[in-house]
């Protein structure tokens, strides 16, 4: 049997154009006038283009390349023609608003706007266009002829949508099972590094469709995983292996992706993972080029130890790159998960499955070639199967799957076997890059604007471009759908987003051909953009050079365009944008870059995120325009007066516009809105709209409704708008409270399901049973929640915040008998600075079982998960029953309690997770599924007891944060516990920590500062009686340390050996560190960050320093240069005011971060000769070659291959910084006010060329000095003060940044 094809969806096309042509506009203002027979003729061929189209579908599908070339053809001609009858809709339109007075408004603007608005010029350009659309019919009407293409019906789509959900079988809940042995084993390798310098990489290889990703996803989700990486990044690379831009992917794919954005993204990736154990998965890889990989590699090997990079790819070869002594061969999915799958997606749960089509389930299994993603697609088509031969007619068809082609071709039967208008869908998709998070509201929007979505009476574009979707979901066409929420400190907005699998972006693009172009690489490496190319996406630097260099060479005719990185400067030939449907683009300009006259065909308009102050009025000529998002425009202050002309608009996203003072006039003539996200209501004048606008509007979705002081009469006009039906959230913000009933007699419909409100003057709120999520901020005069009708139960309510309520005491303005539970499915309650709040609500009492009989008990969240209380200065009680009963919370899994000072007690817990608490008199808990305990401020609490009845009480603790808990001596038994913080804390706690060592992983210990320890008090943590625990060593990788003398001095016992997977460590205000520790430097063979700070008796000075006229020319061997800490790559030096020099650090070091070293006199360990240099700087003419020399051909000149960055701040005693090493890249310096010299080491013998004749003079007679720089140096920052260098300073030609301030340089070459 042949390859199976992906057809093109063409009918949809021809339909659309049949649907233009018979629009009642047309007719409605004569826009076809003079043109009529033209019309009827159109009208009557295109039907019998669509009879055929079908057939000529099926014989293209089986290879017949007539048929091919004639669709490809009318595929043409359709395009050419749904745009000019796009134009006579658009003239039809601009002709309604002229009607309705918009030229009047426009004023002398008309004439520049309409350049060829004459109805006699208009019919004869649209004339001769209709004409040669007609030839091209006729002659495709002729070769269909000669083809014999027969008719043929499409069966027609059900107006009964199948309400299916995205997922019928949960992926992750099979992965889990059917992956479980590939999971674990991967797992143990990972975590099996943990010792390992080197970057470990792990290959998974399988087909496409196999399940990598999934199985990749499992592991990166794998608690422990979670647990043991400090640093966790998911980049997808897929076809696109550009070093520099799959760098800058990982560190946005971080936390810190907005650090030093200026700087390349080599160097942010490698400051970002530098000492970090970090995971990096990197999903779909395809690259074959060695080079590509070693450059990206060197970066990534600057991780802490124990750092991997887990990689999934079809290509054998790029496993065998990567790392193919630890690759992953994934196998086939075992049959009976396969057959699992079909099951359940072929058959409907609610049906008893026909015995005869199980029976063929089996066959069914053996084409998928053990791929889940063939068998969801393959289960998705037999649902629209009843019959063994429909069934038959599938299988054997899906039966051509080989070796090399994989799943493709049972991918494209799934494809295929979709509608035709479906079939359009997804082929757009094409237009997005791989992994793309697509937002579904947006991309139905999309296809509203290209016309993809069929017309039905019953449902509007949107209601059918949702069960689009959704079937498309249901198919696995989409994948990953996930809610996603948007909260700064304004607003709140979450939005559906979707990714789509690779291996169905393959079928897509394979579709779209040429017409989808996807640019993600830098602009120059992007080759020219083809003259097919229909819809484009961009998101690579510089786009603006890439469109106006492609405009520029042709005319293209571009229908969407999406970019995803900001436009900076200016866009030409703007005329050449004629055709574009679909525009997103980020302006950061100041002048507005659009020309509206430019865009009549324009649908789709996404300005988010700009940095435009107003719209120009002539955008109110977009007569054609359906969405608008101005969303985040921080800047934007007006909207265009007159957009009450565009009427064909229906979604407007204003939210995020803090700047916006009003809404434009008459805005409820925009009678197709469905969509208005901010309404900011302004004292009403006749430049502005009033709340009263939007009555009649039919809005759904998100509302938020700002300075509602300002409207006249807001208590009907805004109550009423809880009735719209298909709002779904509700924000109402008054600027300031003042006084309002809006709320006494609110009753929203039962689809209102999120209610916030901001400001609100009145004592209570309505009657809101039905809510889902309630939140209320600042609502100052609020005494009470509800009424004395209101229902005591709530029983949708998961969500409820209640904050700044400074009068708020009671829940119900009478406290009634509670005889059921009020809220029922409550899941989160945040409940802050509520000063009069004593208690939650009343519950009823309710038997638990307690041994052989029961207590009483009240739960009035029973399904609560997250509760937050903070600054209630008047909470004292869980419950305001003053009889009996304890409070329990079933499900709680995240408690915490800040500033409630009359809170005495906790409530049982037992699931309880996470704690945290601050501010508390005392408390007494159990909780023995508790992972993570906080504690701030509890300035009467002593002890934690170790064991109640003989039990642990907190087996599971893996987090515990004690701070500024001054009365606090013990610590609790935690076997599991890896992360301690103490903050503040007696030194009498220090004697507990020791309990933890074996299962550590960081220790954050800051102890109250007391008198200078002596080395006779001096005493380890380490249980010094179990030396079995030392050979263990503890699997600490971060120890930072403040106030901890007992770790230092001659007298301390540590076995700092026990710390050998110590990778990063911080000493804080240690008094008895005098002398460099050297016995703690040669045990920490893991350590890559050290940072040493407000020491102040530390000189660094070796107890019986060698005489350095005597090592004066020796060998650095004969010097034994220190071996310690051999991985060390960062130092942080900061206030250690008696420091005089360095100890020899080792060549892996990377970072010197020096501060406030006021006597240090060397920064590059003890550099012989320095005296020597140090007292000629002081004489009125010493020339000091040979010094210099004798250093520099030293084989210190070796030292610090790798230092790239040197920064040092108020090192008075540096006279010279000599040696700087040829690697370093940036060097800063300020406030050191004696430094004279900078010399760059040089190799070999070489005597210094820039200090081969220096003379240095009194300052009064200052001859120019030479400094020579690093030849690699990138970035130069000094801050000079008065006598500070002076003379000469060469500057390389790597230099990319200079900032010299306050410099008495001579010269700079």
């Amino acid at each position: 049997m042949g390859e199976v094809v992906a057809t093109m969806a063409i009918r949809p096309l021809v339909s659309m154009l049949m649907n233009k042509a018979s629009s009642y506009l047309l007719n409605k203002y004569k826009v076809m006038e003079g043109m009529e027979e033209e019309h009827r003729t159109l009208e009557r061929k295109l039907p019998a283009i669509l009879d055929v189209i079908t057939d000529a579908e099926e014989q293209a599908t089986a290879h017949r390349e007539g048929a091919k070339a004639w669709l490809q053809e009318l595929k043409r001609v359709a395009h050419a023609a749904n745009e000019v009858f796009d134009e006579f809709k658009y003239e039809a339109l601009r002709r309604e608003a002229k009607k309705k007075g918009h030229y009047s408004k426009l004023g002398f603007d008309v004439i520049k706007l309409f350049p060829t608005h004459n109805r006699i010029v208009f019919r004869y350009k649209m004339g001769r266009k209709l004409c040669r659309i007609l030839q091209a019919i006729e002659v495709l009407i002729a070769d269909m002829q000669a083809f014999g293409f027969k008719y043929q019906s499409e069966q027609p789509v059900s107006k009964d949508w199948r309400h299916t959900d995205y997922v019928i079988i949960a992926p992750q809940e099979i992965a889990n099972r059917s992956r479980g042995k590939d999971k674990k084993k991967i797992v143990d390798t990972l975590l099996g590094q943990a010792g390992n310098a080197d970057l470990a990489v792990v290959p998974i290889v399988g087909m496409g469709g196999l399940g990598k990703t999934t199985l990749a996803q499992l592991i990166y989700n794998e608690p422990k995983v979670q647990k043991h990486f400090q640093l966790l990044l998911w980049v997808c690379v897929s076809d696109t292996f550009d070093v520099n831009s799959l760098a800058k992917s990982i560190v946005e794919a971080s936390p810190r992706k907005n650090d030093d954005i200026g700087k390349p993204p080599l160097d942010r990736l490698q400051k970002l993972v530098r000492g970090q154990r970090y995971l990096l998965v990197l999903d779909d890889v395809w690259n074959r080029e060695v080079d590509k990989w070693e450059r990206l590699k060197v970066c990534l090997q600057c991780g802490g130890t124990g750092s991997a990079v887990l990689t999934t790819t079809r290509d054998n070869q790029v496993a065998e790159i990567m790392g193919a002594d630890r690759a992953y061969h994934l196998s086939d999915l075992d049959d009976s998960f396969l057959k699992e799958i079909i099951e359940s997606r072929a058959f409907s749960p609610e049906k008893e499955k026909p015995a005869v089509l199980v029976k063929m389930v089996g066959e069914i299994v053996k084409r998928c070639c053990g791929s889940p993603l063939a068998a969801i697609a393959l289960g998705s088509v037999l649902r629209t199967k009843t019959s063994v031969k429909e069934w038959k007619a599938i299988s054997s068809r899906s039966s051509i799957c080989t070796d090399e082609t994989g799943i493709l071709p049972i991918l494209k039967l799934s494809y295929n076997d979709l509608p035709s208008h479906m079939k359009q869908c997804f082929a757009f998709c094409a237009v997005f890059p791989k992994d793309y998070k697509i937002d579904v509201e947006k991309l139905i929007q999309l296809w509203i604007a290209h016309g993809f979505i069929p017309e039905h009476r019953e449902d509007s574009p949107e209601t059918v471009g949702k069960h689009i979707f959704n079937e498309l979901a249901s198919r696995s066409f989409f994948l990953d759908i996930e809610e996603l929420e948007y909260v700064d400190a304004r607003e709140y907005f979450s939005i559906t987003t979707c990714k789509i699998h690779d291996l169905m972006h393959d079928i897509a693009m394979s579709i779209m051909d040429k017409e989808c172009v996807v640019a993600t690489k830098e602009s120059s490496q992007i080759k020219w953009l083809p003259d097919t190319t229909r819809h484009l996406f961009l998101s690579c630097e510089q786009t603006e050079g890439m469109l106006n260099d492609a405009m520029e060479r042709g005319s293209l005719a571009i229908r969407t365009l999406l970019c995803d990185n900001p436009v900076w400067s200016s866009l030409q030939h703007l005329s050449k944008y004629r055709s574009l449907h679909a525009l997103k683009l980020c302006i950061k300009t100041i002048p507005f870059l659009l020309k509206p006259k430019y865009l009549h065909h324009l649908r789709y308009l996404d300005l988010s995120e700009s940095y435009i102050k107003a719209l120009p009025e002539n955008m109110s000529i977009l007569y054609s325009l359906q969405t608008l998002d101005l969303s985040k425009c921080i800047y934007l202050d007006r909207l265009p007066r007159q957009m009450k002309y565009m009427t064909s608009l229906r979604h407007l996203y204003t939210h995020g516009c803090p700047e916006l003072e009003s809404m434009p006039p008459e805005l409820g003539k925009l009678t197709n809105l469905q969509t208005l996200t901010c309404f900011v209501a302004a004292v009403t004048g006749p430049d502005c709209s009033d709340v009263a606008e939007l009555q009649h509007l039919n809005l759904g979705g998100q509302l938020e409704l700002c300075q509602i002081e300002n409207v006249t009469e807001a208590e009907p006009k805004v109550a009423n708008l809880g009735n719209k039906k298909e709002l779904s959230e509700l924000t109402l913000r008054w600027t300031f409270v003042c006084d309002s009933k809006v709320l006494d007699n609110f009753e929203p419909h039962d689809g209102l399901q999120v209610l916030k409100i901001y400001y609100y003057g009145g004592e209570c709120i309505g009657m809101m049973q039905n809510m889902v999520e309630i939140h209320l901020f600042h609502c100052e005069r609020l005494q009470f929640l509800f009424r004395r009708d209101a229902s005591f139960t709530f029983p949708k309510l998961k969500v409820l915040t209640l904050e700044h309520l400074p009068k708020f005491e009671r829940w119900w303005e009478i406290n009634a008998r509670q005889d059921q539970i009020g809220f029922p499915l409550l899941e989160k309650l945040f409940i802050k600075y509520c000063g009069m709040l004593t208690a939650l609500p009343k519950a009823p009492l309710l038997r638990e079982p307690c041994g052989g009989s029961y207590r009483l008990v009240r739960s009035p969240f029973p399904a609560l998960k997250v509760l937050e209380l903070e600054d209630l200065k008047s909470f004292q009680r869980w419950d305001v029953a003053a009889e009996g009963g304890g409070v329990l919370f079933t499900q709680l899994e995240k408690l915490s309690i800040k500033n409630c000072p009359k809170l005495m007690d906790l409530p049982r817990a037992p699931l309880l997770q996470e704690l945290e608490l601050k501010y508390l008199a005392s408390f007494q808990s159990e909780a023995p599924y508790l992972q993570e305990f906080k504690l701030k401020y509890l300035e009467s609490l002593q002890r934690q007891d170790a064991v109640v009845e003989e039990q642990i009480l907190f087996p599971l603790l893996q987090k515990l944060s004690i701070q500024k808990c001054p009365r606090l001596i013990d610590l609790p038994e935690a076997p599991k516990l890896s992360s301690l913080e103490i903050q503040d804390g007696k030194q009498e706690i220090f004697h507990f920590v020791g309990r933890y060592l074996s299962s550590l992983t960081k220790l954050i210990l800051k102890l109250e500062n007391t008198e200078t320890t002596s080395e006779a008090e001096c005493v380890s943590i380490v249980p010094m009686d179990n030396k079995e625990k030392w050979n263990q060593k503890s699997p600490l990788t971060v120890m930072k340390l403040r106030c901890c003398n007992s770790f230092f001095g001659a007298g301390a016992p540590e076995p700092w050996d026990y710390f050998g997977h110590l990778e990063a460590l911080a000493i804080d205000s240690c008094d008895v560190l005098v002398h460099w520790p050297d016995k703690v430097f040669q045990s920490l063979v893991a350590l890559r960050r050290l940072s040493i700070r407000n020491c102040k008796n530390l000189t660094g000075c070796a107890q019986a320093p060698p005489d350095p006229e005597s090592s004066l020319h020796l060998p650095a061997s004969a010097t034994e240069r220190s071996q310690h800490l051999p991985g060390l790559e960062s130092i942080e030096l900061i206030n250690c005011a008696s420091l005089i020099e360095m100890f020899n650090v080792p060549e892996s070091l990377k970072e010197m971060h020096i501060f406030g070293c006021h006597e240090l006199k060397s920064i590059f360990g003890k550099q012989q000769g320095m005296s020597q240099l140090v007292q000629g700087l002081s004489c009125s003419e010493v020339t000091v070659p040979t010094v210099v020399s004798e250093l520099s051909s030293s084989s210190m000149n070796h030292f610090f291959p790798c230092l790239e960055y040197l920064q040092l701040s108020g090192c008075d005693s540096l006279s010279a910084v000599l040696d700087l090493p040829p690697s370093l890249k940036t060097i800063s310096i300020g406030a050191c006010r004696n430094i004279q010299v900078l010399s760059c080491q040089l190799n070999g013998l070489q005597k210094p060329q820039v200090t081969t004749s220096i003379n240095i003079p009194e300052p009064s007679t200052a001859v120019a000095r030479e400094h020579s720089l690093p030849p690699c140096l990138e970035s130069l920052h000094i801050c000079c003060f008065s006598g500070m260098f002076g003379g000469i300073l060469h500057l390389p030609n790597s230099l990319k940044t200079l900032k010299i301030s306050g410099s008495s340089l001579t010269s700079l070459e």
